[in-house]
C-alpha cells in the first residue's frame, strides 16, 4: 500500500518526534526539575548523649595584689615596670615622706622631754614618800601635829598621781613614736608576694591618696577564666567537670581545664549562670588579663533516648521538626528538642521513636510531594 507523498512525509515526521519526546519526558524525570531529589537518611537511634555547654569568659588573674601606701604621699620612684617578675619581699618603689622624717624627730625629742618628766615626778615621789615616814614617826612620839603628818601625806598622793600621769605621758608619745615609725615603713611599696607587675597606676611624682593603688602585682600561675552560661542551658553545670578553653588569641589550641565553682549569684540582667574555669596545665605564655576566651563544658552523659543528627533538622513556617519517610513518601514531623553534643547527635523528646527513618541531607529543599531518591551519600557529603 502507497501513501501519498505528504503523507509519508508526516508519517517520517511523526517517527522522529516521538522517540525525541519520550527521550525528552524521561530526561525531565530523571535528572532534570521534575527529577526525585537525591537525600540520605537515617534511623533514630536510642542513645546516651553527654550533652557539652558552651560559654563565654575573660582571663583573669585569682590573685592580685595592689600595693599603695596607708597615707597619702607623693611617688618618690618606681623601681619596676610593666612585666617585670618581682620576689616576695622585694622593694618596688617609695613614696616621698614630705616631713615625716621631721616629724619622728620631734616626737623623740618629745619622748625625751617626758621621760625627764618622768625622773623628777620619781623624785619628788620618793622625797613624798620619805617625808611622810618622817613624819609618822614624829607623830609616834608626840613631835608632830596630825595637821602636819596629813599635809605630807597629801603631798604624796599628789607626787604618786604626778607620777603616774608622767609614765602615761611616755607611753603614749612611744606609741606615737612607733605609729610614726610603722607609717614611715609603709612608704616602702614591698611585693607581698612573688608575682609579675601587671599595671603601674602612678608614676613618680603623682600625688596619691591613702589606699590608691601604685603597682598591681599578679601571681601568674593563678589564672582562670570568669565564664559566662546561658542559664537556660546551664542545667547540670557543677564543679569538677571537664572544661576546653579556647583563647581568642590562639584558635587552633584548645587548653584543657575544669569548673572550679559555680557561682552562688548569677547576673540577672544578662540571665547567666557565673562560674570560674580553671586551667589543668597553666599555658606556658602568659595570656593578657581580659582576653575573651571560648568554654566548652563537657556536661555528665544524660540516659538513652530517641536520638537523630543535628543536620536532620528543619524549620517549615516557624515550627521545627524533620522530614520523616512515611510509606515511600514525605511527611514533615514536628519534634520537641532535647540536649545535644559536640558530634552533632540531638535527643528528641517528643515527635519521634525508635527506628523511625528521617531526612539527614538533601539536595534541595523538600515538600510534602518531593519525590526523593534515597542514596548513601551526597557529593562531598557522607550519610551518618
Amino acid at each position: 500500500m502507497k501513501f501519498p507523498r505528504m503523507q509519508r512525509r508526516t508519517l517520517a515526521l511523526v517517527a522522529v518526534i516521538v522517540p525525541l519526546l519520550v527521550l525528552f519526558v524521561y530526561v525531565a524525570l530523571r535528572s532534570g526539575p521534575l527529577a526525585p531529589v537525591a537525600v540520605t537518611v537515617a534511623p533514630v537511634q536510642a542513645r546516651a548523649v553527654a550533652p557539652a555547654l558552651p560559654g563565654i569568659g575573660t582571663v583573669q588573674a585569682r590573685y592580685t595584689y595592689r600595693i599603695g601606701p596607708t597615707f597619702a604621699g607623693r611617688v618618690k620612684r618606681l623601681d619596676v615596670h610593666v612585666g617585670d617578675a618581682v620576689r616576695a619581699g622585694q622593694v618596688l618603689g617609695e613614696i616621698d615622706p614630705v616631713d615625716l622624717d621631721e616629724r619622728m624627730l620631734a616626737q623623740q625629742s618629745a619622748i625625751q622631754s617626758a621621760e625627764a618628766a618622768l625622773r623628777q615626778a620619781q623624785a619628788r615621789q620618793g622625797f613624798a614618800q620619805v617625808q611622810t615616814s618622817r613624819y609618822e614617826q614624829l607623830l609616834a612620839v608626840r613631835g608632830t601635829s596630825e595637821e602636819t603628818l596629813a599635809t605630807k601625806r597629801q603631798e604624796l598622793a599628789l607626787a604618786e598621781a604626778a607620777l603616774g600621769a608622767a609614765r602615761e605621758d611616755v607611753a603614749r608619745l612611744r606609741a606615737e613614736a612607733r605609729a610614726l615609725q610603722a607609717q614611715r615603713g609603709n612608704f616602702r611599696l614591698v611585693a607581698p608576694v612573688a608575682g609579675l607587675v601587671a599595671a603601674r597606676d602612678a608614676e613618680p611624682g603623682s600625688t596619691v591618696v591613702a589606699g590608691q593603688a601604685v603597682v598591681e602585682v599578679i601571681d601568674p600561675g593563678s589564672l582562670w577564666v570568669d565564664a559566662r552560661f546561658d542559664q537556660i542551658s546551664a542545667q547540670g553545670l557543677a564543679a569538677g567537670l571537664p572544661a576546653q578553653v579556647v583563647l581568642r588569641s590562639r584558635r587552633g589550641e584548645p587548653l584543657a581545664g575544669r569548673v572550679l565553682r559555680v557561682e552562688p549569684r548569677a547576673d540577672a540582667v544578662t540571665e547567666e549562670t557565673l562560674a570560674k574555669i580553671v586551667f589543668d596545665t597553666p599555658p606556658a605564655a602568659l595570656p593578657p588579663l581580659g582576653e575573651l576566651a571560648e568554654i566548652t563544658v563537657q556536661l555528665p552523659q544524660l540516659p538513652k533516648a530517641p536520638t537523630i543528627s543535628n543536620a536532620a533538622i528543619r524549620t517549615q513556617e516557624g515550627v521545627r521538626g524533620v522530614w520523616k519517610l512515611d510509606d515511600g513518601g514525605l511527611a514533615f514531623a514536628p519534634v520537641v528538642l532535647g540536649r545535644s553534643d559536640l558530634d552533632g547527635l540531638v535527643q528528641v523528646v517528643s515527635g519521634l521513636a525508635e527506628g523511625d527513618r528521617v531526612v539527614v541531607y538533601s539536595e534541595k529543599a523538600l515538600t510534602a510531594q518531593s519525590r526523593i531518591h534515597v542514596v548513601e551519600h551526597l557529593a562531598g557529603r557522607k550519610a551518618p
